[in-house]
């Protein structure tokens, strides 16, 4: 990933939170010489520094990628930046569009997982962890027990020891700060996402960010 240092994110914290509030993450692999991406929720453990998840087991990935390095990217806030909302259009009007975003790119190397308790126990808690939302939260142990194995059997559980995370937050760190404001305050009239990254911005950019 091209970062350059204005962009890194390098605060532990902000990357695992990251990760927990957008879990859905692309997964990166090399299968019989082709790059191939799987799309699928994973948990970060912070114990371990490990991901967990599950694929369906007629899925080629927990065989085929199974001692080979991956690479999990987890998106969050993103949005469309028109230079309109830069102050310093009125003055120079050497500004373009561009692109807002935050992103992390955790490395590390995948493990398949069959054992039939251990994949109980990860499927519970994942479920248990976003049911909790609901007024009237499901548990998989509402399921007939018969029928939670059956569909365990169709599951394979994934580790992946996270050798290295990444953290790109391209949030404006490289505008003026009367540009950054202009871009917060034009991004919270917009789309849930634009207000999302507006409230990123606000929180995460203080003074001494690099200027043009």
């Amino acid at each position: 990933m091209y970062l350059p240092a204005h962009f890194a994110q390098t605060d532990e914290r902000a990357l695992q939170a990251l990760m927990a509030s957008h879990p859905l993450a692309t997964l990166v692999s090399v299968q019989g010489g082709e790059p191939t991406a799987d799309h699928l929720p994973l948990e970060f453990d912070p114990a371990t520094r490990t991901l967990r998840g599950h694929v369906a087991r007629a899925n080629p990935l927990w065989q085929l990628a199974a001692g080979q390095p991956v690479l999990a990217v987890f998106n969050g806030p993103q949005a469309y930046v028109t230079p309109s909302w830069y102050p310093s259009k009125a003055a120079t009007h050497k500004v373009v569009p561009t692109w807002n975003y935050a992103v992390v790119h955790a490395h590390g190397v995948l493990r398949a997982v069959e054992d039939a308790p251990w994949l109980h126990a990860l499927v519970s808690g994942l479920t248990d962890h976003h049911e909790a939302e609901f007024a009237r939260p499901w548990a998989v142990g509402d399921a007939p027990a018969d029928f939670v194995q059956q569909l365990l059997r169709a599951i394979v559980g994934i580790e992946i020891p996270v050798q290295r995370l990444l953290g790109k937050w391209k949030i404006s760190q490289n505008r003026s700060e009367p540009d950054r404001q202009g871009v917060a305050t034009g991004l919270a009239e917009g789309t849930a996402d634009a207000r999302a990254m507006s409230e990123l911005m606000r929180t995460t950019i203080h003074p001494g960010s690099p200027k043009p």
